[in-house]
């Protein structure tokens, strides 16, 4: 069995936004009790982490240190069409995740005690994103 739902996640710029509950809303929906949800990003200024989910410092630390590792504005970049922020929004989806396998056990999301699911938003100014999470299971 195949079950797909799409997500729209509207974001106020640069930071993490917990989709976990959304996600399981469409696990619920399939009726799956096992098999895996595949979650996909549509955007390449935007990715999907798995991450801490207690203490939002570990979010803002993440996001201190991506700044430093891709700062905006770098001279090296030559894409620049949308801003300061667009080739470095790029990097970062590139070096986190487009697309996240999570098992799906006695129909609930099998995540550990202190993860979350997080859409990554990587520019500064607020977009619609799209997910899509596909159930394959029965």
């Amino acid at each position: 069995m195949v079950h797909r739902g799409d997500l729209a996640v509207s974001t106020r710029g640069r930071g993490t936004y917990d989709i976990t509950r959304d996600v399981r809303q469409v696990v619920a929906a399939s009726g799956a009790k096992d098999g895996v949800a595949t979650v996909w990003i549509h955007h390449t200024s935007a990715s999907l982490i798995i991450c801490e989910n207690a203490d939002p410092d570990v979010r803002r630390d993440l996001e201190a240190f991506m700044a430093r590792l891709v700062p905006d504005g770098d001279r090296l970049f030559v894409h620049t069409a949308e801003g300061e922020d667009d080739m470095p929004a790029h990097v970062r989806s590139v070096l986190t995740q487009t697309s996240i396998g999570i098992p799906i056990t006695d129909g609930k999301l099998v995540l550990g005690t202190w993860q979350g699911l997080y859409l990554w938003e990587h520019r500064t100014s607020a977009h619609q994103r799209r997910v899509t999470v596909t159930v394959i299971g029965e």
